[in-house]
């Protein structure tokens, strides 16, 4: 058995279809009309006026008449057949356009299953941050491997601030350069991702005032979304740890990431089971 490509103009005519057919008129404050209504749902009249668009122009969608409706038509349809965000997320996906964000505020606090999730990654170092790095829950093992970021002000809990500013933190990385500029390639991804973010805004303003080394590599305009790697952490009571990282995003939560480390040899796992046993 072979399965079929999608279609996306066909997939897009008929998911609008049913979109449109299973709501019920009574919820939408239209102009009353005479008339049975010979198919469940709205009129396509109703979703034209609805999305502000013509009447023609949604017919020639529903069937499926070669039509890439733009990113500002496939919102208002979105708003007009009341989707829910996974049915506009699949929408623009068919229509092949961009969605744009959300205007949700980035998380502050750490959602109480994936906080959960974190503390039973134990007995690895794991720790969950927003997209700017602002550092949201953390197990034992990464405050150890680190430091305890419960001692510090929440204005600080921000790993790309601890890495710039931190005397400690600074002096960690073997690395460091490297480290610091991966980062930067992050921070200006998530920086264009989210330019509703004047929180995100005002912290790069602050590194480049404050930071020579920071403001010489945010004007190289890298950028990466590094999911995985390896780093060295110089640590003067146990020595150096060689790690590999992990970054996991949850699929209900997109702008958090799950930071995971492992020792990777034997001679770091030693390092660090020597740390953590403190």
């Amino acid at each position: 058995m072979t399965t079929r490509t999608v279609d996306a103009t066909q997939e897009l005519a008929a998911f609008l279809r049913t979109r449109r057919e299973r709501l019920d008129p009574h919820d939408f404050d239209l102009p009353s009309r005479r008339g049975f209504r010979r198919t469940p749902g709205l009129r396509r009249e109703e979703v034209a006026e609805l999305a502000g668009v013509s009447i023609d122009y949604i017919v020639r969608l529903e069937q499926g008449r070669g039509l890439r409706p733009s990113a500002d038509v496939v919102e208002a349809l979105s708003r007009a057949l009341r989707l829910a965000p996974d049915e506009r997320a699949y929408l623009f996906d068919l229509a092949q356009q961009r969605r744009p964000r959300t205007a949700d505020a980035p998380a502050t606090t750490a959602e109480p299953t994936l906080a959960r999730l974190v503390a039973d990654l134990s007995p690895l170092p794991a720790m969950l941050m927003n997209h700017r790095y602002d550092i949201l829950a953390w197990n034992d093992e990464m405050a150890r491997l680190l430091l305890d970021f419960g001692a510090l002000p929440p204005a600080r809990r921000n790993a790309m601030w601890l890495c710039l500013m931190h005397p400690e933190i600074r002096e960690f990385y073997v690395a460091r350069e490297r480290v610091v500029r991966e980062g930067i390639a992050h921070l200006r991804a998530a920086w264009a991702a989210h330019p509703e973010d004047k929180a995100l805004t005002d912290l790069i303003a602050e590194f480049t005032t404050h930071d020579e080394e920071f403001a010489r590599l945010w004007a190289e305009r890298d950028v990466k979304v590094n999911g995985r790697g390896h780093k060295e952490i110089r640590r003067p009571d146990v020595g150096t740890l060689a790690l590999h990282f992990e970054v996991l995003i949850p699929l209900q939560d997109p702008d958090q990431r799950l930071l995971i480390y492992r020792a990777a040899d034997d001679e770091s796992q030693s390092a660090l089971d020597r740390l953590c046993a403190r």
